[in-house]
Parts: C-alpha cells; structure tokens; sequence
C-alpha cells in the first residue's frame, strides 16, 4: 500500500505553501489572475487530490472517488481558458505540485531509499494523469469558446438589413456552407415575419465563387423565403460568376438575378408600385420614391 495518501493529507498545508512558494511568474501569470485567485485553486485542487488519494487508488483516476477532483481541474481549466492562460500554462500549474510533493516524500521516508524511490513514482503517475485531465479540460473548453465565436462571427456576418418598407436586403460576404446556410436562412426567414416583407435581395458580390454546393444552399434560402411569401432576387452576379453557373449546369431559371444590388432594389420598387423619380429644387437635384399610379 501506498503512503502518500497519508503523507497528502497529514502535510496538506505545508505542502500547498510550498507549493505557491516554488511556483513561478509563468505559472502564477499575475497580469491574469490575482494571487487570492491561484490561492482558492490551489487549496480547493490540493483538498480533492488528497480526498481522492485516500479514498480510490492514486495511479487509476476514473473512479468515483477522483471524481471531484476532476471536476475541479475542469472548473479550473474553464477559469485559465477565459482568462487568456495557455494549455500548457495550466498543466504547469498541476505539474509545479511535484517539487513539494518530492520533498515531503523524501523527508518523511529519509530512512528508506527504496521506499522513497517508489512513493515518488507514484507521486510522478498520479500528478502527470492529472496534467492529462488538465490539458483534456482546458482544450475542450477552449473547443467551445471558438465554436461558440464561430456562431456570433456567422451571425454577425450575415446581417438582414430593411432597405424599404417591404424589402430586405441580406448581403453574404465569403463562403456559403451548410452551418453558415442554416444561419442565413434563419435570420432571413426571422426577418421578412417581423417586418412582412415581400421581396428579400440576396446580394452575393461578397462571395468570391459560387460551385454547385453554393448554388444548392442558395436555392435552399430562396426556396423556404417563398414558403414564408417573400420573393428572393440575387444580386452580385459577376462575369467569372455567371460563367461558371453556367459551365455547372446550375439551373437559376426560376431566379430573379441581378448584377448590381442597385438594379435588384429598383426591381424590388417597382414589383411594391414603387419608382424612383428626380425633382429640381432649385439648383439642386432630389431624388424621391413615390408610389406609381
């Protein structure tokens, strides 16, 4: 039997003290955290290791009984990931336990060599399993947190924007995909329910090719916007892009497209009664809408 669960928990403060005293600045990192921080984390950390080293076997982690100190090295790993720490900045934190675990060990045993050989092995095993568990927790909170600013960047990136009564305007900058697809088709279909808009421009002059994929996400958007009553009309289409839609076979027939969103907006006016009229005032030239007779 192993003697450093009891060594752990008769030491636990003489160890922790230690243990923030050897710690140095790229641990610590006290432009990211404050040192009443780094306390709490390690003496809640230090409190379940000792708990579950006395409690379950210190070389094998996935008992019940490591069970909250794995959910502390997470809470801890979820901390360090926001506050800007990296992932081997928050293993070193686990790792920079050996050194005072090492010195207990050898004072405690100083009389037996080989018993402090082997209490340090263990003590190597079971401080690298929960540098492991660390890294696995802060790369999967990391994992997150981009998934999760992947979503807000798509949401951001493809804004409905009310270009007249009745009329959206959905301007696409980059590749389309299946993710971005599901995006645009919700903001857009969102959009024309509260404003009950009847025309919806999709201007593409941002995305820089249009393959077979692009075309069927398209198709996709137009498809479900005339299920909710609001016509779609694509705007953007360039030479290169016409070109290749053609060489695809891409069948757009049914599609109202549009080289320049100017072109899709006055469409869209005069599909509403609307035309665009210019009045001298003067010297000067206005441009007003009014409503055709």
């Amino acid at each position: 039997m192993s003697k450093l669960p009891e060594m752990i928990s008769k030491h636990q403060e003489a160890i922790r003290a230690d243990w923030l005293k050897q710690m140095s600045g790229a641990v610590r990192r006290a432009d990211l955290m404050s040192n009443e921080e780094i306390d709490s984390q390690s003496r809640e950390l230090l409190t379940t290791i000792a708990s579950g080293a006395k409690s379950g076997g210190i070389t094998n982690l996935d008992g019940p009984a490591w069970t909250p100190a794995r959910e502390a090295l997470a809470a801890i790993s979820a901390s360090r990931a926001k506050q800007g720490f990296t992932t081997s900045e928050t293993a070193i934190f686990v790792l920079s336990l050996k050194q005072p675990l090492f010195a207990m060990v050898r004072k405690e045993l100083a009389a037996s060599p080989d018993a402090v050989f082997d209490e340090i092995w263990k003590a190597t095993l079971l401080l690298d399993n929960l540098a492991l568990i660390t890294a696995d927790a802060f790369q999967t909170t990391r994992e997150k947190f981009i998934a999760r600013q992947q979503e807000e960047l798509m949401e951001l990136s493809t804004p409905v924007v009310k270009l007249w009564d009745g009329i959206l305007a959905l301007p696409i900058i980059g590749t389309l995909d299946s993710a971005r697809t599901q995006v645009v088709m919700e903001s857009l279909l969102q959009a024309v329910v509260q404003t009950n808009s009847r025309f919806a421009i999709i201007d593409i002059t941002g995305v820089p090719t249009v393959d077979t994929l692009v075309a069927q996400h398209l198709l996709k958007t137009i498809t479900a916007a005339r299920l909710m009553g609001a016509e779609c009309i694509i705007s953007g289409v360039r030479p290169q892009i016409a070109q290749t839609i053609v060489h695809l076979g891409i069948d757009l027939a049914n599609v109202i497209t549009k080289a320049k969103l100017a072109d899709a907006f006055a469409l869209a006016l005069q599909r509403t009664g609307k035309t665009v009229v210019a009045m001298d005032s003067g010297n000067a030239k206005k441009t007003l809408f009014k409503k055709e007779e």
